[in-house]
C-alpha cells in the first residue's frame, strides 16, 4: 500500500492491488464526515448502534464518534485485511477520537465511556450472518468499487444488512451506481440521494422499511 495526500490535506492509502485509494482523493476526512457522519445524522442520536461495513481506515467511524454527543455510541466494524489495520498506526488524521480507533486496530475492542468499538475479522459475508436481527440504527457502507469488488455489492449481501437494521435506519455509502441502487432496492431499501461531495453525482442513502 501507499500513502497518499488527499485534497483536503488528510492522508489516506493506495491499494496498488486493486488500483483503488481507500478514500476520495478529493478529502478523506472530508467524505467520512459529509457521506456517512453528517447524513446520517449521528449527532442527533442519544444512542445509536453502527454497523461499520469495511472498517479500512477506521475514517468513517472516527467521524461518528466525533460528532455523537449522546449517552452511548457502540460500532461494530467488519474487516477482512489485517494489512489495513496496521496500516492505522501511521495515520494522523484530524479527528480527535482516533486514538480509539488504533486502540480497537490494536486489540479489535475498545471501550471508553460512553464508546464501544468491536472490530470483527473475516469475510464481511460470513460476518454479517452473525449479527443479530434488527439491530443497527446505521450501517455505513465501504467496500472498495462495484467494479474492484462485485461480491459485496450484491442484493444478497444488502439483504442480509437489511436484515440487521432496525426499522427505519440508514445505510451510507458512496456509491450511486444504477446496479448498486436496483440492488439496493431489491433488498427493499427505500433508496434516496445523499451528497455530493467532491465530485457532480450524489452518494447513496437507503432507509430500510421493515415489514411489522
Amino acid at each position: 500500500m501507499k500513502k497518499i495526500v488527499t485534497r483536503d490535506g488528510s492522508e489516506t492509502y493506495y491499494n496498488e492491488e486493486l488500483y483503488e485509494s481507500y478514500h476520495s482523493t478529493s478529502g478523506a476526512a472530508e467524505e467520512a464526515i459529509k457521506k456517512y457522519a453528517e447524513p446520517c445524522r449521528i449527532a442527533n442520536f442519544d444512542r445509536v448502534r453502527i454497523l461499520d461495513v469495511c472498517f479500512g481506515l477506521g475514517y468513517n467511524s472516527a467521524a461518528a464518534l466525533d460528532a455523537f454527543r449522546g449517552k452511548l455510541i457502540e460500532i461494530t466494524a467488519l474487516e477482512n485485511d489485517p494489512a489495513v489495520l496496521d496500516a492505522i498506526y501511521s495515520l494522523d488524521p484530524p479527528f480527535r477520537s482516533y486514538g480509539l480507533i488504533k486502540e480497537a486496530a490494536k486489540n479489535k475492542l475498545c471501550c471508553d465511556g460512553k464508546a464501544v468499538l468491536k472490530i470483527i475479522m473475516g469475510d464481511a459475508r460470513e460476518s454479517i450472518k452473525t449479527l443479530g436481527a434488527y439491530d443497527f440504527d446505521v450501517v455505513f457502507f465501504d467496500p472498495f468499487s462495484p467494479k474492484k469488488c462485485p461480491e459485496l455489492w450484491t442484493v444478497g449481501f444488502f439483504s442480509d444488512i437489511y436484515a440487521a437494521m432496525k426499522n427505519g435506519g440508514v445505510l451510507a455509502t458512496y456509491s450511486c451506481a444504477k446496479s448498486v441502487r436496483e440492488n439496493l432496492t431489491k433488498a427493499g431499501f427505500e433508496v434516496r440521494d445523499g451528497h455530493c461531495v467532491g465530485r457532480r453525482s450524489p452518494s447513496t442513502l437507503a432507509i430500510s422499511r421493515h415489514k411489522l
